[in-house]
């Protein structure tokens, strides 16, 4: 069967009213441009929270403490440190899943140098904090072990603080004071940009944690660290390393099952996990919300086919008596139906993309036009030609010749 020769009969038909071909195009144009805006949006949001979890780490772990109770009262969140050196040694050590483990101190501290002041978030760190939380450097060097155990004076630098205290100079081998400490700079991480709850990483300074402890954050208790920051040692290994963690925890801190944990586990794969899929449901009640305006232009093409018949019924008679079959005729319309479909599809994948390139010039929204949204927009579209077009092509197919050749 030549399938050529219905589809340049009905790209003809369709040439002849070139202004009704377009109109009638006109809503399957919009429906694939929003559909595809929305799944670019909905793409973008996706990969944007995975980049930004991801930037925290990948395989973390976050071991925070839990809430306290004292005389009947119970404390906030954190209200009492309750991990310890001890724990960050023997999650290490004890957790075959586990390939790090690194405590971690904030506070706040006001950073000087000269006459230029930034008051900004401090981190005691240890070596193994930069490894788990994937830094790079920019200039200088990491925080040495030694200077994590001892007291060293030294600090790293984030971008946003460099850029403020020295402006575009490296600050590698500068003097700085924290709360009238002073201190020496001694490497410049890369930057990392905001996470995913808005922060900004390079608005941070990382100090030795016991440095930082001791001397800006007045920490009452030196055996007691504020945060502990796990890596498993695979992506697969994530669920594992939690129950190892947990276990080892629950037993160190004489944790039975009816007490409540001092302290709570955090798997920033189930975060991320969660966030991207909370943007995918939004996507696909856009996206679907959004293809309504395809099943109007869907209705609209119907309407006009029909009304294409009507019209040209007479020549429909024409062709049965020379010779053309029933299927002849079906394919003629459904072909016309098709093109329309297809050239509204290309159209509007083309005004989908442009839309996508200026939500993310204007308006900067992070949006991702993906090759699987367009392949879907066009075999989306081909079905709305086929399934509309199906019963105008049928009921011109099945015009009785006779009849149709006395129409005026």
């Amino acid at each position: 069967m030549d399938l050529l020769l219905p589809a340049s009969i009905a790209l003809r038909a369709l040439r002849v009213n070139t202004a009704r071909s377009f109109l009638t195009m006109l809503g399957i144009i919009i429906g694939i441009a929003a559909v595809i805006v929305m799944v670019a949006v909905g793409t973008g949001a996706s990969r944007r929270i995975a980049d930004q979890i991801a930037s925290m780490g990948s395989n973390l772990l976050i071991a925070l403490p839990g809430s306290t109770t004292s005389g009947g009262i119970r404390g906030g969140f954190g209200s009492l440190p309750t991990l310890t050196y001890g724990d960050v040694e023997a999650v290490r050590t004890e957790c075959p899943a586990v390939i790090l483990a690194a405590p971690e101190q904030r506070g706040t501290a006001q950073a000087i140098a000269g006459n230029v002041n930034w008051s900004t978030v401090v981190y005691g760190a240890t070596t193994d904090m930069f490894s788990i939380r994937e830094w790079s450097l920019a200039s200088g060097r990491f925080l040495t072990q030694a200077e994590s155990e001892g007291l060293g004076k030294v600090c790293v630098l984030g971008q946003t603080v460099a850029q403020e205290l020295f402006g575009g100079l490296d600050p590698v081998g500068q003097s700085l004071r924290l709360n009238s400490i002073p201190f020496t700079v001694v490497g410049l991480l890369a930057p990392k940009g905001r996470n995913a709850m808005g922060h900004d990483q390079d608005d941070v300074i990382f100090a030795p944690i016991r440095t930082a402890q001791t001397k800006l954050f007045g920490n009452p208790m030196p055996d007691r660290v504020g945060v502990i920051l796990i890596q498993a040692r695979s992506q697969g290994l994530m669920d594992e390393a939690q129950r190892q963690v947990e276990a080892l925890l629950d037993q160190r801190h004489r944790i039975g099952p009816a007490k409540e944990r001092d302290y709570s586990l955090r798997n920033l794969t189930e975060i991320m996990s969660a966030a991207q899929e909370s943007s995918r449901t939004m996507a696909l009640l856009l996206g679907a919300v959004a293809s309504v305006s395809l099943v109007v232009g869907g209705i609209g093409i119907m309407n006009i086919m029909l009304v294409s018949v009507t019209e040209r019924t007479r020549e429909i008679g024409i062709r049965i008596s020379v010779g053309a079959t029933q299927q002849d005729i079906m394919l003629q319309f459904l072909a016309e139906a098709v093109l329309l479909t297809l050239a509204g599809g290309v159209l509007g994948i083309g005004l989908g993309a442009a839309g996508a390139v200026v939500l993310n010039t204007l308006l900067g929204w992070h949006s991702v036009v993906s090759g699987s949204a367009i392949a879907l927009a066009v075999a989306f579209s081909s079905a709305v030609g086929v399934f509309f077009g199906f019963y105008p092509a049928r009921k011109a197919a099945n015009l009785d010749p006779i009849e149709a050749l006395r129409r005026e």
